[in-house]
């Protein structure tokens, strides 16, 4: 039976060679772009799910409460991890953290890294593989590191690490031993490392351990718990909730909370000290999108074998009337339809194979088809099967239903009675994709506008460089030579690059503060000559001058924080910041340092030579930008010889913030342009059957007088109505759906309205020609050749 069936199908595929081809190339490009997409769902919702233990991990995070609102910051003060224990004896374990940048060298090899100063408890609460090492003893020496396996790797090669040196340049150079080694962490966790050092390391060396070691208001750490099992991370929460309160009453309004590590990336938006989301946002949108996709291909699938039903009636009729039932028929014809399926699944993963080293680069992953995996495999069956079952349910009891004695007496109506239904579902495809042109379209337009938002600096050839205890050492004799062999136009330190915020603290009081007023600002420490290598215009007052040398107490505001403190004469006023009285020497422009999505708030930059972690080179204009950067790299060499001269373009930098938003909107226009195509597929099936079926009329009207124009107008009419409809039910979701996504961001878009007639132009369009193209070639068939077909 099984193979009589089989036989049949293949017959059937083969017998209608085209519209078998549009449904299987419909249905692989569907299948491939759902597995693409489900692809970077799976990674995604992944993330951070490395650790068997990964739900009794938490992070330590803060509430805190301003006059802008609630903000909230991953990472936490030092002193607070002495009365995490104390506070609550579910905390089984805690783990503070401090990043660092740093030069590791063997022998003549020297590699630039990225690793962590960790307590001791870190490899124990983070179970990464230890390739080598005990992870109980590994950071108990102050004087150890562990090295990931590719760091280990680049340093000594195919040598056995364990208990030789690495020298470590962060402020000073140490020889430390290697204590262990870990397997790279895998790309879809937060917590990427090259190397880890004991955070007792960073206590013994670091400069500025003795400023942050008892500041409350010093958050530069981040703090991890673990949990017992089964312990609920809300209730530890509300133990912890005031701890910064009880032990520092001056400071501002803090609250902690511990958020989980399952949480960390699909939920790490807060606004207003609300979860507001994050990647899990994208993350439904486009696993929505491939089950939409899915769902196209499937109706361009049961339309087309509607349509043909009735080339297949006088089939059913007799199978009918030599015995065959109802259920041998549906067995036949979902037998049929899963044949396809299957042939479209192997089709659609020769595509993802091919397509999958672009799509990585499109994403910035590297995702894989793991075909050892039994999931794979079960996925795969379970998405043969539920696509097959989709595509032929309804053919399968619309084929089956008919009557015998009708379909023998020629009266059964196939394509008649599906007509309904069939445009219904094309329908639904136009307004999928007018759905997913509109919201394609409005993403472009926020992404732009963000992007071409007034930053309040020149970006344009400024360069910025990591600064290092050498650089720091023979600052002004590289500033000196920089400017005297013409290779800068300016150059300025500072304690981050414009385009980052590293540092806040609250304005503790000012001319006018009310009381309960609490107001944050973003910090800048620099030295001189800042605003004029930033390209920052001064609205008020003055910049830092060696002219002054009181300048050590001044600060510079920007427009923000006159506003936020409603000062009237800034210039001249003073500012309590630190326990200290500044002050305010002028006023510069609104510089957009953060959040590209956010409004600019307020600024204070002081003059502090000693809180530097960046160097900005302004570079002269001209053509020959390559040897300009050449030459700032030979001054660099030669007063910090030990590192590679490594760099950043503020412009590149700043667009780098866009990376996730591009990401998303290059995906979604791929997505519309392919979920464009198997409507249009779809389409054309579905035209090229209508124009067969209505040959004889067509052939009927010409010999009436009917001219080539008139019998396009009839049949694009008809699929035109179906664009229409389409709208109505598109344009409203559509509306709400922009709207929901404009309000993610507060600096946004007006809704753009004219992105609605420009889709349903666009869906109207590709119907016209792709119907016309259909009825053109049949309205300049000769009659003569229609009128005879039986």
């Amino acid at each position: 039976m099984i193979r009589n069936y089989f036989r049949i199908a293949l017959r059937a595929f083969l017998r209608n060679g085209v519209y078998s081809f549009i449904n299987v190339a419909g249905l692989s490009v569907g299948i491939a772009c759902s597995i693409l997409i489900l692809l970077w769902v799976h990674d995604e919702v992944t993330f951070d799910r490395f650790f068997p233990k990964y739900e009794q991990l938490h992070r330590v995070q803060s509430h805190t409460v301003t006059d802008q609102g609630i903000t909230t910051n991953v990472e936490t003060s030092m002193p607070m991890r002495e009365h995490l224990l104390a506070a609550d004896s579910r905390i089984k374990r805690y783990a503070i953290t401090v990043g660092q940048y740093g030069l590791l060298s063997v022998d003549h090899k020297k590699i630039n890294k990225v690793g962590y100063d960790v307590s001791e408890s870190f490899l124990e609460m983070f179970d990464f593989q230890m390739l080598s090492g005990d992870p109980k003893t590994a950071l108990d020496d102050p004087r150890s590191i562990v090295l990931t396996k590719s760091t280990a790797i680049a340093l000594f090669g195919d040598e056995d690490p364990i208990g030789k040196t690495v020298q470590v340049k962060l402020e000073n150079k140490d020889d430390l031993k290697v204590t262990g080694v870990i397997a790279d962490p895998p790309t879809n966790l937060s917590l990427s490392f090259d190397f880890l050092l004991p955070f007792s390391y960073f206590e013994a060396t670091s400069v500025w351990i003795g400023y942050a070691r008892n500041n409350w208001n010093n958050t530069a750490f981040q703090t991890f718990v673990e949990l017992q099992p089964g312990v609920s991370a809300a209730d530890v929460s509300s133990t912890i909730r005031d701890i910064v309160k009880k032990n520092n009453p001056a400071s501002r309004d803090v609250s902690l909370f511990l958020h989980p590590m399952s949480r960390w990336h699909l939920y790490g938006h807060f606004e207003n000290g609300q979860e507001a989301g994050g990647m899990i946002d994208y993350v439904t949108l486009f696993a929505g999108i491939a089950i939409f996709i899915l769902i196209m291909a499937c109706i361009n699938f049961m339309n087309l074998a509607t349509a043909r039903s009735e080339h297949r009636a006088r089939e059913v009729g007799i199978r009918k009337s030599v015995g065959s039932s109802r259920k041998q028929l549906i067995a036949q014809f979902m037998g049929e339809s899963i044949f396809m399926v299957v042939i479209a699944f192997a089709l659609s993963m020769i595509i993802v194979q091919v397509v999958l080293p672009f799509y990585n680069m499109l994403i910035g992953k590297h995702l894989a088809v793991d075909f050892t995996s039994p999931l794979f495999w079960t996925f795969s069956l379970s998405l043969i099967l539920i696509t097959g079952i989709l595509a032929g349910s309804y053919p399968a009891f619309y084929l089956s239903s008919f009557r015998p004695s009708s379909i023998l007496r020629g009266t059964a109506g196939a394509a008649g009675k599906g007509a309904t239904p069939r445009r219904m579902l094309v329908s639904v495809q136009f307004a999928f994709s007018i759905l997913l042109i509109i919201g394609t379209v409005a993403v472009h337009q926020q992404i732009h506008y963000l992007q071409s938002r007034e930053p309040g600096y020149d970006r344009e050839n400024l360069l910025m460089i990591t600064s290092t205890s050498d650089i720091e050492k023979n600052y002004q004799t590289l500033k000196r030579e920089l400017l005297q062999t013409g290779a800068a136009v300016s150059v300025c330190k500072s304690n981050s690059p414009i385009t980052r915020i590293f540092a806040t603290s609250e304005i503790e009081n000012w001319t006018g503060k009310r009381p309960g007023q609490h107001i944050e600002a973003t910090n800048i420490a620099t030295e001189y000559d800042y605003t004029r290598t930033m390209g920052i215009h001064i609205l008020e007052g003055r910049d830092f001058s060696e002219d002054f040398k009181s300048d050590t107490t001044a600060i510079i505001i920007n427009q923000a924080t006159v506003e936020a403190l409603g000062l009237r004469d800034p210039v001249g006023d003073k500012l309590q910041m630190w326990g200290q009285t500044w002050n305010i020497i002028g006023v510069m422009d609104n510089v957009l340092m953060g959040s590209e999505a956010h409004h600019i708030g307020p600024l204070v930059m002081s003059f502090d030579p000693s809180w530097s972690s960046t160097i900005s080179v302004r570079l002269p204009q001209g053509d020959n930008l390559p040897a300009i950067v050449t030459q700032v790299g030979e001054v660099f060499k030669k007063y910090n010889p030990d590192y590679p001269f490594e760099y950043k373009f503020a412009d590149a930098d700043f667009a780098a913030k866009f990376q996730t938003m591009n990401m998303i909107s290059d995906l979604a226009r791929a997505f519309t342009v392919l979920a464009i195509f198997i409507t249009a597929l779809g389409l054309f099936g579905m035209a090229a059957f209508t124009a067969e079926r209505r040959a004889k009329e067509i052939g009927i009207r010409k010999v009436m007088g009917a001219s080539v124009a008139s019998v396009v107008l009839l049949l694009t009419r008809e699929f035109s109505r179906l664009v229409v409809w389409a709208f109505v039910l598109a344009a409203p979701l559509a509306w709400w759906g922009v709207h929901q996504f404009l309000e993610r961001y507060p600096v946004r878009i007006g809704m753009p309205w004219w992105i609605f007639p420009v889709a349903g132009v666009t869906a109207l369009l590709i119907t016209v020609i792709i119907v016309s193209a259909q009825a053109i070639r049949a309205a300049v068939r000769n009659p003569v050749d229609t009128l005879r077909r039986d």
